[in-house]
């Protein structure tokens, strides 16, 4: 392995944070190396073809935001298709649509009218006397009643974070999609979509033009690779960065099983989750339903969640008070940092939609850019934010 090349900025990581922080960078003529232990770029958004279908490997990617200049910006590098997310929620063989709407409790109660279906809600919720909800299920209960909770979320929950739904804090259920309209889209955001194409389109326009090594581990030759660049963009694990030194910040894990069955149809939709708690996924996807695919034959994925280990992927973060508690004093080690920025799902320790995490290094890019070059005016880029 050469370390001979001077680059401005060593990117470790080729998810959407990184992706994004090295096209803008380099549209302002910096020199870029992109490197992730991965055999191929794009973090969790890449989609490996089978079957000549874009499968989500890394599980269901659903593009979807409010913010016009970040549908425009992902839309100059892929067109997005028109996808709409419609999930349902099979309960003992029992089909549901997802979010809760008035198709949802007219399945559930047969109510016709919001009043209803309102009314069935607020005499499931009065008879509970919940005033401060202690833990997820009070939360859950005293928000849409005992009827949604016991078929649509308790079972669903407790199989995703692996814990009673007694033993987690109310604030992960802040509040739940309750609407009162026939209405079976899942997001209100305006824009909404999937990359005709895949993924690897997206990721593709994005690192146009930039050098990218895969296959390689950042802690593995970690000075050497430091040697390369006076800016590190760091997306991988922040305690890991920092060797542990305050404790290892928790996640939950997903294990996929990716099937192909010789048929053209398996379910009908994209996203099917199954609530029971005997289940052990909690959801099979569809693949082929994302780009209103007509191939022969279709992939489906079955998606176990586990717990983590540090064998295993690390895709939610655990924001529980130990977990923040900790990431605040790795935080306060990243805000001294002169040459580092951190950025992404697992550098900060958040959970990120697609939307927030390119906006989220749009801005970093923007803020770093105007404490570098204050007087640098960017006139010739089309993907400006």
């Amino acid at each position: 392995m050469e370390f001979r090349t001077t680059y401005n900025y060593l990117i470790v990581g080729s998810g959407l944070f990184g992706a994004v922080f090295a096209h803008e960078a380099n549209k302002r003529g910096k020199k870029c190396l992109v490197i992730d232990k991965r055999q191929h770029a794009g973090g969790n958004v890449f989609c490996e073809n089978r079957e000549d279908i874009n499968v989500h490997k890394y599980g269901a990617h659903i593009f979807h935001t409010n913010d016009k200049d970040i549908w425009d910006y992902v839309n100059s590098f892929v067109e997005f298709n028109r996808y709409t997310n419609s999930p349902l929620a099979v309960y003992k063989d029992e089909v549901y649509n997802l979010p809760f709407n008035m198709n949802t409790f007219y399945r559930l109660w047969k109510t016709f009218t919001p009043e209803e279906a309102k009314e069935k809600i607020r005499e499931q919720i009065e008879h509970l006397n919940i005033t401060e909800p202690a833990n997820l299920e009070e939360q859950a209960l005293s928000l849409v009643g005992t009827d949604i909770y016991e078929k649509l979320i308790k079972g669903y929950t407790e199989k995703q974070w692996g814990r009673a739904a007694t033993e987690l804090p109310a604030f992960i259920i802040k509040r739940l999609p309750v609407r009162f309209t026939y209405d079976n889209n899942y997001f209100n955001d305006k824009y909404q979509g999937i990359p005709i194409g895949g993924y690897n389109k997206l990721v593709d326009g994005l690192l146009d033009g930039i050098e990218v090594r895969l296959g390689v581990d950042y802690f593995e030759n970690r000075e050497e690779w430091d040697k390369l660049a006076p800016k590190i963009i760091f997306t991988g694990k922040i305690d890991e960065y920092y060797n542990y030194q305050f404790g290892q910040l928790e996640y939950r894990s997903l294990h996929f099983e990716h099937e192909v069955h010789d048929k053209e149809n398996y379910q009908g939709n994209a996203v099917v989750n199954y609530t029971e708690a005997h289940i052990p996924y909690t959801r099979i996807i569809e693949h082929k339903h994302f780009e209103f695919g007509t191939q022969p034959n279709t992939v489906i994925t079955k998606e176990y969640p586990s717990e983590w280990t540090a064998d295993k992927e690390p895709y939610y973060p655990v924001n529980d008070a130990k977990n923040s508690e900790v990431y605040k004093q790795y935080q306060q080690l990243a805000r001294k940092e002169d040459n580092v920025i951190f950025g992404g799902r697992l550098a900060e320790y958040k959970y990120y939609d697609m939307h927030q995490v390119i906006g989220s290094a749009l801005k970093k890019v923007k803020d770093h850019f105007a404490e570098t070059e204050p007087a640098h005016k960017d006139s010739n880029s089309s993907h400006n934010i």
